[in-house]
């Protein structure tokens, strides 16, 4: 990268040559235009043509109903050529809405709620302490801190005290034994500090100690498999790894500020992160916290069996009560430590907030996760909607930030909000509140 450009990709002026849409119905089965169809999608080109992300996928649900289920750019780019003024189809692979990508931190939502399960399933109790179930994780003045604090990120371990490096992340029980014998950095329960990647290794281990089986076998044979998804899962199965699209850093030089915030936040800089989920040993470990690999549709399906009170096509994943339960506000907005910025959880996913939030303006009772950097799912309940909105170039400050945020302003706008009489009775009951702001 170089270290005063905006280090950005070549954009074609003719973007409906790289752009593939799949299994879209008419707008008005989702209770939308096709003009308001199109001012989404129109605010999407404009974010890719700002040049920060080679690929950009996107499914959008509303009513249940698949209205947006588009690819737009390149999977993998011929660095060589990526501004080339003629690119050529040799250099770089288009996308596809089926190109598996790479969740990073919208990975967490997932593996919350496996945890969720297994107590809708009554093996633990949320306020149990973590040790109760992994004994080593008491040492050194963890033995209070809870499975609730862990999902809500007030564990007293925001990251990992040690040099991280691509070995040590391709090393899961390297990692488990760093965590088990760390101090933490404050009393459980006393601090908001974004967990980034230690949360989710503890409740990983977890899911397998209670559950009996390996954690892919978990997500595969209650969710995976249930709901029909090819690929879902931590890493990636050798026949697909092919088709995955590649990660690639874009924006102003990390050096300028971006690494020291991602050193803070995940223990390592830009090119670190992309360097290893590019590697096919970060396909092969599991990553509870940042390696589920899958398409945008399929990540939308996920939230959208969550929007439905935990059904999905007919079948039962989870309880209503489990889905209330999880997304359940556990503060107001707060700063959160590790961030640096005003955050609202819930135990496991991100919730939005009024008037503006990470899901953009009015988002209030909308849930979800963010992924590195710019990697946005969520549902709304109060818009019906569901959103899975996956990209690979890895800009945090960059010219696309404007962008970006016209395109979640759009969704809010175009997507309005649906009076609560005829609403869908979310989570499985009538008498059930959604979360509150």
């Amino acid at each position: 990268m170089k270290l005063f450009s905006t280090n950005t990709h070549h954009v074609p002026a003719d973007l409906h040559s790289i752009t593939a849409i799949q299994h879209e119905v008419a707008p008005e089965l989702g209770g939308m235009t096709q003009t308001q169809i199109d001012k989404i999608w129109h605010s999407v080109e404009s974010l890719y043509r700002t040049g920060n992300h080679p690929m950009i996928s996107m499914c959008l649900r509303r009513h249940g109903q698949i209205l947006l289920n588009r690819s737009l750019g390149y999977s993998r780019i011929d660095v060589q050529h990526k501004k080339s003024e003629q690119v050529q189809d040799q250099h770089h692979v288009i996308a596809t809405p089926d190109t598996p990508v790479c969740l990073f931190s919208a990975s967490k939502i997932v593996n919350a709620m496996l945890v969720h399960l297994l107590n809708e399933q009554g093996k633990i109790n949320l306020l149990d302490p973590v040790s109760h179930y992994i004994p080593e994780f008491a040492a050194n003045g963890k033995r209070r801190a809870t499975i609730f604090h862990l999902l809500s990120h007030r564990g007293g371990i925001p990251k990992i005290e040690t040099e991280v490096t691509p070995e040590l992340l391709f090393d899961r029980e390297q990692i488990l034994q760093h965590l088990y014998a760390a101090k933490p950095i404050s009393r459980a329960g006393s601090q908001l500090s974004y967990h980034a990647v230690t949360a989710g290794y503890i409740l990983g281990e977890l899911v397998e100690r209670v559950s009996g089986q390996d954690i892919r076998e978990f997500l595969h044979e209650h969710i995976e498999k249930p709901m029909g998804m090819p690929f879902f899962n931590y890493g990636l199965k050798a026949e697909y790894r092919d088709q995955a699209a590649l990660n690639y850093p874009t924006g102003i030089h990390p050096k300028l500020g971006t690494d020291l915030y991602l050193n803070r936040v995940l223990g390592g800089g830009l090119q670190l992160a992309v360097d290893v989920t590019n590697d096919t040993r970060f396909m092969d470990t599991v990553c509870p916290a940042g390696n589920i690999y899958t398409s945008a549709e399929q990540a939308n399906r996920f939230f959208e069996m969550l929007l439905n009170g935990g059904r999905y096509q007919g079948k039962k994943i989870l309880s209503p009560e489990t889905v209330f339960r999880a997304t359940l506000p556990t503060s107001n907005v707060t700063i959160d430590r590790s961030l640096l910025a005003p955050m609202r959880y819930a135990l496991g996913p991100m919730l939005g907030s009024n008037p503006i939030g990470i899901f953009g303006p009015n988002t209030g009772q909308a849930f979800g996760h963010l992924g590195f950097s710019n990697i946005l799912c969520w549902a709304d309940p109060e818009r019906d909607i569901s959103i899975s909105f996956l990209n690979t170039g890895k800009s945090v400050v960059g010219t696309h930030l404007p962008a970006l945020a016209n395109v979640l302003y759009q969704i809010s706008k175009q997507c309005p909000k649906i009076p609560k009489e005829q609403r869908r009775s979310l989570f499985g009951s009538d008498q059930m509140e959604s979360n509150i702001v």
